[in-house]
């Protein structure tokens, strides 16, 4: 059996591993004998090691908002609502993967996008400012490393690596973006990801669920 995080109970107290002792104690006793006495100590117990637990919630969770900060707001939040299990699309006129993937797909995208006509020729704005790679720092500083990758699997994590032991690189890559305006299509690619909508009352249209975008991180540090 695993044992279970310190931070899974952080209401935990000595005083609860007591009582949570002598309820089970009590339990024991009463099964053995069957008296109304010892009926009475397991009920007295009882009530006692569950509302020293409610208590002991309160106070905890009293304590953590007194604390609260603008840039923990959302994990009270999400602490408050719980987590929910997330809800699978079922449609009354498909069912199945293929079928649901494309009533998904023509919901939230286009059936014919529209062509790509990029320049034969492309020219440099002549009031570029250079970047440098200060500021590729800065981009990469503020990018999550637990932040989802896009197709080419390479997270913020990795390029923060590259740069630090070859600076130049993902400054002389990006460049060259911005002094000539122009985003190849190799950037342009993402993965898209369904989500449900919290608080629907059904889930069988595609309106229900909506799409995020997972781009490749080189765009997202260029942007």
């Amino acid at each position: 059996m695993s044992c279970p995080s310190p931070r899974s109970k952080p209401w935990w107290s000595p005083l609860l591993s007591h009582l949570r002792t002598a309820f089970h104690s009590a339990s024991q006793t009463y099964k053995s004998s069957r008296d109304p006495y010892d009926q009475s100590a397991l009920c007295s117990a009882r009530r006692s090691y569950f509302a020293t637990i409610k208590k002991a919630k309160f106070t905890h969770w009293s304590d953590y908002l007194s604390f609260l900060t603008p840039s923990s707001g959302w994990e009270a939040k999400k602490l408050a609502s719980g987590r929910q299990a997330p809800r699978f699309p079922s449609f009354p006129d498909q069912d199945t993967p293929e079928g649901i993937n494309k009533a998904l797909l023509a919901h939230f995208f286009c059936s014919t996008p529209p062509p790509i006509n990029a320049p034969l020729t492309l020219s440099p704005y002549p009031d570029y400012f250079h970047l440098s790679q200060g500021e590729i720092t800065l981009a990469l500083s503020k990018s999550s490393n637990t932040s989802a990758p896009g197709p080419d699997t390479i997270s913020y994590d990795v390029w923060k690596q590259v740069h630090r032991s070859c600076p130049a690189l993902l400054t002389k890559l990006v460049s060259p973006l911005v002094q000539y305006g122009h985003n190849p299509a190799c950037l342009k690619r993402a993965n898209g990801i369904v989500l449900d909508k919290p608080s629907k009352a059904a889930y069988d249209t595609p309106a229900s669920f909506r799409v995020i975008v997972l781009l490749e991180t080189p765009f997202k540090v260029l942007e």
